[in-house]
């Protein structure tokens, strides 16, 4: 498969096959998120990868039953007191440079034949005391990882007119 195909193949799955995934192919996600870029390479990250009975406990952050389905979970976490602050404005790039790492993530995954779903819904608050985090570090998203059991559906994207612009905003990119 070509790049421009897993960014086409890649869709948010919400049935998982009660099929584990091999350790290898797990493996291969984690290093996907790892080599991620990150600004200033400070890779303000840490992904915590749940399974069996603790997954089971971190469904309970997040309302849609289908969670469950899903044989395992990362849940990709910023690290604030390592990520850089923009010194304009001391945006912090942790939230940035972890959402670069999970779609390294799905895009990998993919690429394995497997299915993901990026989460921000959940309890954050309940998840750190779940995963027992410290103050520091926040859970960002919860991706759960499978077998998809559900063929992808038809995605509606907006056309390269509505959404890119040339020089200002307003002015028609052609």
């Amino acid at each position: 498969m070509t790049l421009p195909d897993i960014i086409k193949k890649r869709f948010s799955v919400r049935k998982f096959k009660a099929q584990p995934v091999e350790r290898q192919k797990l493996i291969q996600i984690l290093e996907a998120g790892r080599m991620a870029p990150s600004a200033v390479n400070y890779q303000p990250w840490h992904f915590i990868v749940v399974e069996q009975e603790k997954l089971a406990e971190l469904c309970s952050t997040y309302s849609a039953q289908w969670l469950q389905q899903a044989p395992l979970a990362i849940v990709i976490c910023s690290d604030h007191s390592q990520s850089w602050k923009r010194g304009s404005d001391g945006k912090d790039s942790a939230d940035i440079d972890a959402a670069i790492a999970i779609d390294h993530m799905t895009l990998m995954a993919t690429f394995l034949g497997l299915g993901t779903c990026w989460i921000c819904n959940f309890n954050v608050s309940r998840c750190s005391e779940i995963l027992k985090l410290p103050r520091n570090i926040e859970p960002v998203a919860l991706l759960p990882v499978g077998y998809p059991d559900i063929s992808a559906p038809n995605k509606r994207r907006k056309s390269l007119d509505e959404i890119v612009h040339y020089n200002e905003f307003g002015q028609q990119f052609t």
